[in-house]
């Protein structure tokens, strides 16, 4: 699509006289009535006054760039006025507007035509065309001028990350930018290009990274950043940081990567910027396209990604629900209750209820989020959708938590396949392929990956554990405690441990009260074990690890296995066999020690309904103990 396409003759004024700002956004809205791209003005001119109530969009430079999404739009389009002697317009840099474009868009998923607006606005950052527009003798001529532009300038994909990328040379300043906008459209590239001009008039090597409405283009990798002298985060919205813990880092608005672009580069051509520090360094995320290190290092950014933003779901659900037990345990009497009432445990007072069902929400976000942002990691935006269906899938199936982590990856790999594919289409389909082409067949190869393989191979796992356990309750029962402990760490809400739950659920039933102790107190070990491992080990975990650590304590004693989640997704080849490892001694010595248990959940909460409760507590301790001893042998020390 070409800009022309989207700018009908009829919209087009070359002799505007408006006396204010409103006058001229007026006169601009008429223009654009009379293209027959609107169906309903007043409801159109509502929209365009409600976003410059937002900010204003005279954006320096004597040009503004009003817009307006709304049903009223039928179809995209372009109006321009050219204002001969210019017009207040609040612009960012104090000065009139002379050259004004209206932009109206449809309220729709078709985005088509974004890339081009978003290419025109690039433009405007040109001198020599936006003067060409201010002296044009005709529309025809404007037109014309636009054409030209159009036809010379690279499009985005060729300017943002299509083409081999440029070396710098040894003496040059390395100049590292990310521009963004909440819309993604006209000031993401305008800062993009002021920031680039500036640093290139300065004989700079420069890289800018647009976080558009299509995702992120030429993503910064990390070797990039390692030897840039700094970095400019021009952005209005959300930026990944924790990749340029270290640096020398300027943030400031994306209006300051137009109007004050050359300052920005002069800053860091001083190196007059503050070093930015990470809380998170060692779990910053490796973007799209931004390889680094080795593959195990991309795995483990990717897993920390979607860990660092599970863990508020985890904690702040696994602790309301605790609370839910504890209210519960002090206001009933778990002797008087029936076994059908001890299935209830946590939602039989009211006020336990809703601590329960709030956590219980909470919780159920954890494996979505978990799986969809390791996806956003491999994918980028495009593949956060995807993962989401595909944690949703394994939370309410029977795969759990490893199905989610399964799903997170194949998403982000699902998406940068469809992209390879998708470039290979015709440049109409290409466009739309972020809007409509990536969720669409994304999230249906995702459900047809979980429904027909996942799914169905975990269920199979689940029957055949079931089988075996069935098998072993008659044989040695210190055994069948090990291994229920250890299926209940192994993957923490998964068949495994869902398998082990079930039998002892099932036990209880049946009057066999010691196979559901050694279930628990499996649950138990790994959030105390790794709660503890925080406390004596430091060097082993990263900041954030060391301060969520100690809320595991609450967890694992509530019988919260999840807790452990975000610490074994981390790094699961060290963890979980520490876990298991501790969570199968303790169930082997609960059923050593005879220890019973008639409730089916509540951890420590229900300890007044334990048979033998002193050496169930002895049991505990020593497995938290065996878990926290191995995870500070095996652990590596933190980056």
């Amino acid at each position: 699509m070409r800009i022309t396409d989207l700018l009908d003759k009829r919209s087009i004024s070359l002799d505007g006289a408006p006396k204010n700002k409103q006058e001229a956004l007026d006169q601009a809205i008429a223009l654009m009535k009379g293209s027959d791209k609107i169906n309903d003005q007043e409801a159109y001119r509502k929209q365009v006054y409600k976003r410059e109530e937002e900010g204003t969009t005279g954006i320096g430079m004597g040009i503004a760039i009003p817009h307006g999404k709304c049903g009223a739009v039928d179809r995209p389009g372009l109006a321009a006025m050219v204002i001969k002697d210019g017009v207040d317009f609040d612009s960012l840099d104090g000065e009139p507007v002379d050259l004004l474009f209206l932009i109206a868009a449809p309220d729709t998923e078709d985005n088509i035509h974004l890339e081009v607006l978003s290419k025109l606005s690039m433009m405007l950052m040109d001198d020599d065309f936006t003067q060409s527009l201010k002296h044009a003798s005709s529309v025809d001529e404007f037109m014309e001028i636009i054409n030209k532009a159009d036809e010379a300038r690279p499009d985005l994909n060729e300017q943002f990350g299509g083409s081999e990328p440029e070396r710098a040379e040894e003496k040059q300043v390395k100049i590292l930018a990310v521009t963004g906008c909440p819309t993604g459209i006209a000031h993401t590239y305008m800062a993009a290009e002021g920031i680039e001009k500036a640093a290139k008039a300065k004989g700079c090597f420069v890289k800018v990274e647009t976080r558009g409405s299509g995702g992120a283009k030429n993503v910064l990798t990390a070797k990039e950043i390692e030897e840039a002298d700094g970095v400019i985060v021009a952005a209005d919205t959300q930026v990944p940081m924790d990749r340029f813990d270290g640096k020398k880092v300027i943030v400031c608005q994306v209006s300051d990567g137009i109007s004050k672009a050359d300052q920005l580069v002069d800053r860091v051509i001083r190196g007059d910027a503050p070093v930015f520090k990470s809380e998170n360094a060692a779990a910053q995320t490796a973007s799209a396209g931004g390889k680094s290190g080795g593959v195990g290092h991309q795995i483990y950014t990717q897993l920390m990604n979607g860990v660092s933003h599970m863990l508020p779901f985890v904690v702040g659900g696994g602790i309301l629900i605790a609370i839910a037990f504890l209210i519960d345990g002090f206001c009933v009497d778990m002797n008087a209750l029936s076994e059908a009432e001890r299935a209830n445990f946590g939602t039989i007072t009211p006020i336990a209820a809703l601590f329960k069902n709030i956590g219980g929400v909470a919780f159920g976000f954890m494996l979505p989020v978990l799986a969809g942002f390791i996806a956003m990691a491999i994918g980028d935006r495009p593949a956060l959708a995807v993962g989401f269906v595909g944690g949703m899938m394994a939370a309410s199936g029977s795969s759990g938590f490893l199905g989610a982590l399964v799903a997170g990856f194949a998403a982000g790999y699902i998406i940068k396949a469809l992209i390879a594919v998708c470039g290979k289409l015709p440049d109409a389909l290409e466009k739309i392929a972020p809007v409509l082409l990536y969720p669409l067949f994304g999230i249906l190869i995702m459900g047809l990956l979980m429904t027909f393989v996942v799914e169905p191979v975990m269920g199979a796992v689940n029957g055949a554990m079931n089988n075996g356990l069935m098998s072993m309750s008659g044989s040695s029962k210190v055994i069948l405690g090990m291994v229920l402990g250890g299926m209940m760490a192994i993957d923490m809400g998964g068949p495994f441990n869902k398998a082990a739950y079930v039998f002892g659920t099932a036990a209880i039933a049946a009057g066999n009260y010691d196979i559901m102790a050694a279930v628990m107190i499996g649950g138990m070990v790994p959030p105390c074990g790794i709660a503890l491992a925080t406390l004596l080990f430091k060097n082993k975990f990263t900041k954030a690890e060391r301060e969520s650590g100690p809320t595991n304590f609450i967890m694992g004693l509530a019988f919260i296995t999840e807790g452990a989640i975000p610490f074994a997704a981390a790094d699961p080849i060290h963890v979980l066999p520490s876990c298991v490892a501790g969570s199968a001694a303790a169930g082997a010595l609960s059923m050593a020690f005879g220890c019973t248990l008639m409730a089916p959940h509540g951890g420590i909460f229900v300890f007044p309904v334990v048979g033998n409760a002193l050496m169930y507590v002895i049991a505990l301790i020593v497995g938290t103990i065996i878990s926290a001893a191995l995870l500070g042998a095996l652990k590596k020390k933190a980056v």
